[in-house]
């Protein structure tokens, strides 16, 4: 049996996506969408004192496209919280207009793929490992979301590689993503026995085409070249309160 890569895990993920049942919508009156709005202006408030305290984080993009209308994406310390959080958007007066369409639930990873030669001590005391695994979510003006898998296909089965191939060639792939330091921030959340796929990706960057050129320049790289197998991708603008209640006008 081949060695298994150690993993550091952090916060819980939630990737709510929604579509808006715009013929509801219209067919509401002022004093309902108000209401509807308030409601979820209310949870917003609460959103934003989870991560000012820090435990937690929340955005809001709207998703460009027929996939969804909307994505709510949310870290928290358990499952349990995300539950809560997810059953008190339902019962809002906001989610009576939406369509749940796709979700996604996973957990903040960090492998030991990237680790240091001769690194000692925890890591879990290390200050920036800790903001990696519960970071801040970005207030980037667009997202680009997908799953993965890495392949188990024949000669092309990541899990029959040793340890050290497979550090090595994640080793190389890293360095792709180092070239796009300062224009697209990642997270990757691990979502093995949580969700249908391995892995969830979720991109951050001020221009939409980084999505494109770094999922692109990867795709030349071994890793994804022969092992990665990729779901449907979400991509989106952010909205703050003000902006998505006038989308919503």
């Amino acid at each position: 049996m081949n060695e298994a890569a150690l993993t550091l895990e952090g916060w819980y993920a939630l990737h709510d996506f929604r579509t808006i049942n715009w013929s509801l919508w219209n067919k509401a009156d002022d004093e309902e969408k108000a209401h509807a709005l308030d409601d979820l202006q209310a949870l917003w408030e609460q959103w934003k004192k989870t991560e000012n305290d820090n435990l937690g984080s929340s955005v809001v993009y709207s998703i460009v496209g027929q996939k969804a209308d909307l994505v709510f994406f949310h870290l928290r310390e358990t499952l349990e919280e995300l539950n809560e959080l997810e059953t008190e958007f339902n019962k809002s007066a906001f989610a009576r207009y939406t369509i749940p369409s796709y979700s996604y639930v996973s957990i903040v990873e960090l492998s030991n793929y990237m680790a240091k030669p001769g690194a000692t001590g925890d890591p879990m005391d290390n200050p920036e490992v800790q903001a990696r695994l519960k970071p801040i979510l970005p207030k980037m003006k667009h997202i680009c979301f997908y799953p993965m898998n890495k392949k188990r296909d024949l000669q092309d089965n990541w899990y029959m590689l040793s340890m050290e191939e497979r550090r090595g060639m994640m080793r190389s792939h890293g360095m792709i993503g180092r070239n796009y330091a300062g224009k697209v921030k990642q997270i990757i959340t691990g979502s093995v026995g949580l969700d249908d796929w391995e892995w969830g990706v979720t991109l951050f960057s001020d221009d939409p085409l980084q999505f494109k050129k770094l999922v692109y320049e990867m795709r030349f790289d071994e890793v994804s070249a022969r092992f990665g197998e990729f779901g449907s991708f979400f991509v989106g603008n952010r909205q703050t309160e003000d902006s998505l209640i006038a989308m919503m006008k």
